[in-house]
């Protein structure tokens, strides 16, 4: 059983950079026919338009089925979003920055190490209608890009620690860590879809587990044994966690039993659980020093944000923009 933590799939992580990245061939020379932009003399295409709205609605788990006026607003934000990143690649440029061929190779190491093979990740780029030399060009866009943010914005942006001070002590109430325990479990899984008798099979492996637990068998040697969840290796150990972090019926169990109890079996959509609560963390206030760092972090990435919004903006007066958005979608106002 795992905490309910979001994990960025390797494919999606290729899409954010494809999607930083593109147009990747905009440029003088690209044909006017299907044209949706341009900035100074760099042409963004019908194709590139379809490609970014096509992404972002994969990224952001949307189906095909929207409806007209929620399309044109996501392919109105879609040619804003290739116009603004043509516009700081356009000025990394004019800033001299340069990408070597090492830096654009240490990151499609990187990210080809986010597949499971080298054959997955060929998948994927088929997927996209990418060639890996296609995927260089766009990463080394999109580390153009990001450095130019880094030495124009991000560098000239900074937090005090009056700042940091005022912010904790107008939201003192909001900064309190709520109660955690930490637990072991041991899990026999049942798919959600299994039948009658999949299910009676599973509940009888776990109440003979749960049995010799009762006649004094070690819960973390039998974890190890019998669980059917990764934490197996640490004894079914999972660490602290929050009640928001678990499927419901396993935080309640959790939650209801005092230090070196042990529940009774619990049902989830993974399977079923017997639990054993190993510590508890009532809710604690947190003081400046717990959490200044992270505040720091936080208000940094706001203001590096608000930042990005006037330095895009100055860039954008600054720019000759033409749009030519395609029929059913107006500009943005």
């Amino acid at each position: 059983m795992a905490k309910k933590t979001r994990i960025w799939p390797a494919f999606v992580m290729m899409s954010l950079i494809v999607w930083w990245a593109i147009p990747a061939a905009a440029g003088e020379n690209k044909v006017d026919e299907g044209k949706v932009a341009v900035v100074n003399s760099a042409v963004i295409s019908r194709a590139d338009l379809d490609s970014e709205v096509h992404r972002a609605m994969q990224v952001y788990g949307m189906g095909k089925a929207q409806d007209d006026s929620r399309l044109s607003e996501i392919r109105n934000r879609a040619l804003e979003n290739l116009i603004e990143r043509e516009l700081l690649y356009q000025e990394s440029r004019k800033k001299g920055i340069k990408v070597e061929e090492a830096d654009i190779s240490t990151q499609l190491d990187a990210l080809k190490k986010r597949f499971p093979s080298e054959a997955e990740f060929e998948k994927e780029l088929s997927r996209m209608r990418l060639s890996e030399g296609q995927l260089r060009g766009q990463l080394q866009r999109a580390i153009a890009t990001q450095r130019l943010v880094d030495q124009e914005v991000v560098r000239h942006t900074t937090v005090s620690d009056q700042e940091l001070r005022d912010f904790f002590e107008k939201n003192k109430e909001q900064m309190k860590q709520p109660e955690q325990v930490r637990a072991s479990h041991i899990l026999i899984k049942v798919d959600p879809k299994a039948d009658a008798k999949e299910k009676e099979q599973a509940k009888a492996k776990i109440e003979k587990i749960a049995a010799r637990i009762k006649k004094g068998e070690d819960f973390s040697a039998l974890a190890k044994e019998s669980s059917q969840c990764p934490s197996s290796s640490k004894g079914g150990d999972l660490g602290y966690f929050g009640r928001g972090q678990m499927v419901k019926p396993f935080a309640d169990a959790a939650f209801a039993l005092k230090p070196g109890e042990l529940s009774g079996i619990v049902e989830t959509t993974y399977g079923y659980h017997l639990i054993k609560l190993e510590d508890r963390k009532p809710e604690t206030v947190m003081t400046y020093d717990d959490v200044k760092d992270r505040l720091g972090e936080n208000l940094k990435q706001q203001k590096v944000h608000n930042a990005m919004g006037a330095y895009v903006g100055k860039l954008k007066k600054e720019a000759k923009i033409e749009r030519f958005l395609p029929e059913g979608a107006a500009p943005d106002k």
